[in-house]
């Protein structure tokens, strides 16, 4: 739940979301490189990650070249593992489709090696937590103790649950690697790890259908005198979504009639929940009880939530074209007009015209703000005041509520046998996509079957990224976020300054910031993106 969720679409477009700008330099290419140069260059590029970078086969997410500090989300320690995307799921999904584009068994060990650590770091229950430490759990417990618990703006690392988190697709996204894996070759120790996240996502489901941000549940944890949000039915980060999408896959490619209900109930959940008249969207997160729309982290007030509302109506048009059930389109129409309902002057941000939070039973703008220098004295707080917000997490948001709108009207319009043609639950079972890198594979990707031919990409684009390999077989990148070395927990008075609208607050905050003066490193971002170019090029040549 960090501050901009990641997506494989951001590392393909670009790496922006990180902050991070990759080391390609701009270079026509006269022909298309052949097929051998671009296989040396992915197997040089992915040999120096896997053998001077990994952490055993796990990674996190920037690493300086000197080895001396090392990045997750918030900084790392050299025995860590980090789950989050893009972390070491993601690189072994880059490997396996590496291998698939070459058939180059090099790529298929390197994705082994992530698979098989991420085993290490899977909890008890069957879930994996943000991050691990192969050093045990002394060591995770003293970075929790440490640099977590000082990330003023990273709320949910200033505790050590000692759980499991489908927060940020981290369950989801190794569940996934660890399904491909055994479908690869039919192993058994992907076999017997997959069998026990299948149980995870099964049990921690609510009857209702929706899933706690963390599980098993854990009740010691209040803060600000607020109950613990992460028991809450969560639809932020796509928590319920990505569970989803992971049991469709299980379905059709295991044919496990286990999955099929809890499917359904998490798809009638979202019905459940959006909200009755004057207000039909949805919150980040929602009671169990009673499904009405709860508080998370301190910056997460209880609210009706633009971005989510937009993406649960999307969600609900993929339902509906799985189930052709019209109990999904039925309420939409109400979502879309009070999305509209909300939509804020154009003076107020000419770009981003919805307000993030909206206040429940009032429609008031909900504006994010914070005061004080560090997680010890500093606070957030919300008011109707649009001006001086936080940086970190936006309290605006630009939904494409005439391309929903589109979209719900053409589907509307179609025979719903045509809609459903190819749904798995229709008895269309197709397998997976042959690569998970090239783009996000989304529930709707998941309907029909993969295309068999790829296409190649930019010629320059390769050739580029081939030229900016450097002689050690690096792509060298400025890394523009960096972070306070931990040296004490936080002032119990503010420290002189304005911290109100920066990234980081005084000298004892963990959390990362735009370096002012970038240094140059490793970064997994920029490793996938460019990886998933060479892979584009070398699938497409085959």
């Amino acid at each position: 739940m960090h501050h901009a969720a990641v997506t494989r679409r951001d590392l393909l477009a670009g790496t922006a979301a990180l902050g991070i700008a990759a080391a390609v330099a701009p270079r026509a290419a006269e022909a298309a490189p052949a097929s051998a140069a671009i296989d040396a260059a992915m197997l040089g590029a992915a040999k120096y990650m896997v053998e001077k970078v990994s952490h055993q086969g796990g990674y996190v997410w920037q690493v300086l070249l000197d080895r001396s500090r090392e990045w997750g989300e918030m900084q790392a320690y050299p025995t860590s593992v980090w789950i989050q995307n893009p972390g070491t799921p993601l690189m072994g999904q880059v490997f396996l489709d590496a291998y698939h584009a070459t058939g180059n068994a090099y790529f298929y060990k390197a994705a082994a090696a992530a698979a098989d650590v991420l085993i290490r770091g899977q909890h008890d229950s069957g879930g994996w937590n943000y991050h691990f430490d192969l050093a045990g759990e002394q060591s995770i417990r003293r970075w929790y103790d440490t640099i977590g618990k000082n990330g003023w703006r990273l709320e949910e690392f200033q505790h050590y649950y000692g759980n499991a988190t489908y927060d940020d697709s981290c369950t989801a996204d190794c569940a996934k690697f660890m399904l491909r894996m055994y479908l690869e070759k039919r192993e058994q120790r992907y076999r017997a790890s997959l069998d026990k996240v299948l149980g995870f996502v099964l049990a921690s489901q609510y009857p209702v259908g929706g899933w706690p941000q963390r599980f098993p549940l854990r009740d010691e944890f209040h803060d600000h005198g607020l109950p613990d949000y992460t028991s809450f039915i969560t639809f932020n980060d796509d928590v319920a979504a990505e569970n989803i999408a992971f049991l469709l896959m299980v379905w059709q490619t295991l044919g496990d009639e286990r999955v099929l209900d809890p499917i359904a109930r998490a798809m009638d959940c979202f019905v459940r929940a959006q909200q009755p008249q004057p207000q039909p969207g949805w919150g980040l997160q929602h009671t169990v009880a009673d499904l009405k729309p709860a508080s998370a982290r301190t910056y997460e007030p209880k609210a009706l939530v633009s971005h989510t509302t937009a993406t649960n109506v999307a969600l609900m048009m993929d339902f509906y074209e799985l189930t052709g059930d019209q109990k999904f389109l039925r309420r939409l129409p109400e979502a879309l007009d009070w999305l509209d309902s909300i939509r804020l002057p154009a003076s107020i941000d000419p770009q981003r015209r919805y307000p993030t939070f909206t206040e429940v039973g009032t429609n008031t703008p909900m504006y994010i703000h914070r005061r004080g220098s560090d997680v010890v004295n500093g606070e957030y707080y919300h008011d109707d005041d649009p001006r001086n917000t936080i940086a970190h997490y936006s309290s605006f948001r630009s939904p494409d509520v005439a391309k929903l709108r589109a979209r719900y009207a053409a589907l509307s319009a179609r025979p719903v046998a045509e809609v459903v043609a190819g749904s798995a639950l229709k008895g269309s079972r197709h397998p997976l996509p042959r690569y998970f890198t090239l783009g996000d594979v989304t529930i709707r990707d998941l309907k029909t079957t993969a295309p068999s031919t790829v296409s190649p990409g930019a010629q320059d684009e390769v050739a580029a990224i081939l030229a900016a390999l450097d002689a050690d077989h690096r792509w060298v990148t400025p890394l523009h976020t960096t972070s306070h070395i931990y040296t004490r927990d936080g002032y119990e008075k503010p420290v002189p300054g304005d911290f109100s609208h920066t990234y980081v607050g005084d000298d004892t905050d963990t959390s990362p910031y735009p370096d002012p003066q970038p240094v140059p490193g490793i970064s997994t971002a920029v490793f996938a993106k460019n990886m998933a170019v060479l892979i584009r090029a070398r699938a497409a040549a085959t």
